[in-house]
């Protein structure tokens, strides 16, 4: 089986690692290599072809003598403008389906890994230049390199019928700019091209800073510093792109002086052999065109290291575990109602540091509204997280419907107990769009319907359905955000509802506001809500105090008002700052 190129392996070929995205594409990669070496042949032909023809003719022969040769220059002149539109259109197919197939992949990688330990930019940086990696393997690499073996082996065949001695120089000048110079390239090229990507990554999360960072650098009058650490950062990546323009430019003319040397060195020899005009004529223009499709292979060389450090790099990605395993033979999904079960959790997120939740258990029974509050730090995200399999569990169980929550696939548990995160995103799409990501299929009905429970009516008939929202939520208010976090967990509708937060960072009229209808709209649903605010919980079937991941204190809102402890003492600062404020 043909290996994957994002595997984790730290040894073996990139073309061999690059074999994963090809599965599948054989004939059109043949194609591909084999348009190419036929427009490379055609190429050689035709100079061979014309050579004989230009300097046969100088002899004055009858017009019959050169008829064989001028239709050969034409079928060859013909034919190479076709290969070679047959090699782009097969090559760069097979390119970019491979490319997508590799970008495809990392995205698979990247769902189940969790939270990674690379900033934005620098995954933006992987996804973008280094999934380039295989693009550049095939068409600047391995088709070149084809064609150009294709082509020495007929250019040097040509020239032991012509004058051996001819052709063994022809085979030493092949050999330096073919195989010498690109692996010299190479070498040079390895020592700082691992260097060249995360110098992009760099520039670009510094660029990032300073395009989302813009009002706080200006509020706190560090713009300078900021627009100065990203020129540095430019500066870097332009000495580093000199360095390899450099590398190319000397590959080059290297390249350019042994075929001058080359084509010098057979004339010498042919005229010494004194075989003639014609065939010395061939042997000089033949070996002339004979290194065009080998001088760029010096090129490729430093791109193949560079190739290599990008692999490299997605192998990074794709060797993250994922936070959470998938079982060998995956349970059957539960079917509706559900009861979920906790028992004794505990979460760690690292070794050696204190668990994040020590000991948690709580029933969730169908239409029961369950809330966790408690300070930050507490555990309650840590909570819904392993609720949501986004995070595993050290020790303790899950259970739903009497089964483990481990015995099931982790899509199949986020279909059923998923809803609104903490830090909703906004993505730069429509209204539309944005609530379509909880329901693709959903209607314009069930759009509508969800808006309306969320209490997003008045908004939507202002702004319009089709009305493109910014990145980041930066066009809506808090509230709205939010309250599309909302509607989106309803059009989603799962068995069990997650709410994380969903008051945080609003003021106090909007939070309360929101909360009223958030407990409006769970009547008779399955839901855990996670809240900082005491407001509104009065309605809700269970509370649970958290501290330092343990449960401190559960029961009623009536109950934990009437007893000391964090309930009482929340309880009882909110109402004195509703009073004063």
């Amino acid at each position: 089986m043909t290996p994957d190129p994002l595997a984790p392996q730290i040894g073996g070929r990139p073309i061999r690692r690059a074999g994963g995205p090809l599965r599948g594409m054989g004939g059109r990669l043949l194609t591909a290599a084999a348009a190419g070496a036929a427009a490379e042949l055609a190429a050689l032909g035709l100079i061979a072809a014309a050579a004989w023809m230009i300097t046969r003719a100088a002899e004055q022969p009858p017009l019959a003598a050169l008829s064989v040769a001028i239709v050969a220059v034409r079928a060859f002149a013909t034919s190479r403008g076709v290969f070679r539109y047959g090699e782009r259109l097969a090559g760069h197919d097979v390119a970019l389906r491979a490319q997508a197939t590799t970008r495809e992949r990392l995205y698979e990688a990247l769902i189940p890994s969790g939270p990674l330990s690379h900033r934005g930019a620098d995954l933006l940086s992987r996804m973008v230049d280094d999934t380039d990696a295989v693009q550049d393997l095939l068409v600047r690499c391995l088709l070149p390199a084809v064609a150009a073996t294709v082509t020495a082996v007929a250019a040097v065949t040509l020239a032991v019928f012509l004058l051996p001695a001819a052709a063994l120089v022809l085979l030493a000048g092949l050999l330096v700019a073919g195989l010498l110079l690109p692996a010299a390239t190479a070498v040079a090229a390895r020592r700082w091209s691992a260097r060249l990507a995360p110098a992009r990554a760099e520039l670009a999360a510094r660029v990032a800073d300073l395009v989302h960072g813009a009002a706080d650098l200006a509020a706190y009058g560090a713009g300078e510093q900021a627009l100065a650490a990203s020129a540095e950062a430019g500066a870097r990546l332009a000495a580093l792109e000199r360095r390899r323009s450099r590398a190319n430019a000397a590959a080059l003319a290297l390249g350019t002086l042994v075929q001058g040397l080359t084509v010098a060195g057979i004339v010498l020899v042919a005229l010494r052999a004194g075989i003639g005009q014609v065939p010395t004529a061939v042997l000089a223009l033949t070996a002339l065109v004979s290194f065009e499709p080998i001088l760029p292979l010096a090129a490729a060389g430093e791109r193949f290291a560079g190739v290599t450090a990008a692999l490299r790099r997605l192998r990074e990605i794709r060797a993250t575990p994922p936070v959470v395993p998938e079982p060998a033979v995956a349970a059957a999904p539960p079917e509706a109602p559900l009861t979920v079960q906790v028992r004794d959790l505990v979460v760690r997120h690292a070794a050696g540091r204190a668990a994040a939740l020590d000991g948690v258990s709580l029933t969730l029974t169908p239409g029961r509204r369950v809330a966790v509050v408690g300070p930050s730090g507490a555990g309650k995200s840590t909570l819904l997280s392993a609720l949501m399999r986004t995070a595993d569990f050290e020790s303790g169980d899950i259970l739903i419907n009497g089964t483990a929550i481990g015995d099931l696939s982790p899509d199949d548990v986020r279909e059923r107990i998923t809803g609104l995160t903490q830090d909703p995103y906004v993505f730069r799409a429509s209204l539309r769009d944005n609530l379509r990501l909880a329901g693709p299929e959903a209607d314009e009905e069930e759009l509508a319907r969800a808006v309306h429970r969320a209490r997003l009516d008045t908004w939507v008939e202002r702004t319009g359905w089709d009305a493109t929202l910014g990145e980041d939520g930066r066009t809506v208010s808090g509230g709205q955000l939010q309250r599309l976090a909302l509607a989106r967990a309803l059009l989603r509708d799962p068995d069990v509802l997650l709410l994380d937060e969903p008051a945080e960072s609003l003021d106090g009229a909007t939070a309360d506001a929101l909360m009223a209808d958030l407990l409006d709209v769970t009547h008779g649903r399955t839901t855990l809500l996670v809240t900082h605010r005491l407001h509104g919980l009065e309605g809700v079937d269970e509370i649970i105090v958290l501290e330092d991941g343990r449960v401190v204190q559960r029961g009623h809102h009536d109950e934990l008002v009437a007893t000391p402890g964090y309930y009482r003492d929340v309880w009882r600062s909110e109402a004195l700052t509703a009073r004063t404020g």
